[in-house]
Order: structure tokens, then C-alpha cells, then sequence
């Protein structure tokens, strides 16, 4: 059973490798190392998750809906994505 830190030292390096552990490209024993560490930490599956659903969202753009103009306008401005405004 993974331990669980409660100060996420090892958090950062772990984020590091997420883009490669969904795009399958993470070795074997990183692979099993990173999901060891997301057993235990649900600060890191929370980002995996939500890397994994967006990717999900942005492969749907046939289904997708459009944003309400105020809506969108507070998401980006939110997310410090001002400049994809224009």
C-alpha cells in the first residue's frame, strides 16, 4: 500500500511525468511508480483527471457547445488566457 505524504515532496517530479503517463509514452517502472504515488495522493489524481477529461472535451469538438460570450470571457480571464480572447 502507497504511503500518503502530507507534504507532497514528491508531488512535483510526479507532475512532471503526467503528459507522458497519458500519452502512454512513460517507461514501465516509472509508469508503476506514478500510479504507486496516485493511490495514495488525490492532489495528483485530481490533475490526472482533469488533464485526462480535458483532452477527452477537446477530441469531442463535434459535440461540443459553445460558451455563453460572458461565460467564456470569465473562464479565460479565470485562467489567465486573456490573449485567446481576440
Amino acid at each position: 500500500m502507497a504511503t500518503t505524504k502530507n507534504d507532497h515532496s514528491d508531488c512535483q517530479e510526479y507532475l512532471r511525468q503526467i503528459s507522458d503517463y497519458i500519452d502512454g509514452e512513460l517507461s514501465p517502472d516509472l509508469c508503476a511508480k506514478l500510479e504507486e504515488h496516485l493511490s495514495g495522493c488525490n492532489h495528483c489524481m485530481v490533475v490526472v483527471n482533469t488533464l485526462k477529461r480535458t483532452i477527452e472535451l477537446y477530441q469531442e469538438e463535434e459535440n461540443a457547445t459553445s460558451l455563453p460570450a460572458e461565460a467564456k470571457k470569465r473562464l479565460y480571464s479565470r485562467l489567465s488566457l486573456d490573449d485567446f480572447l481576440k
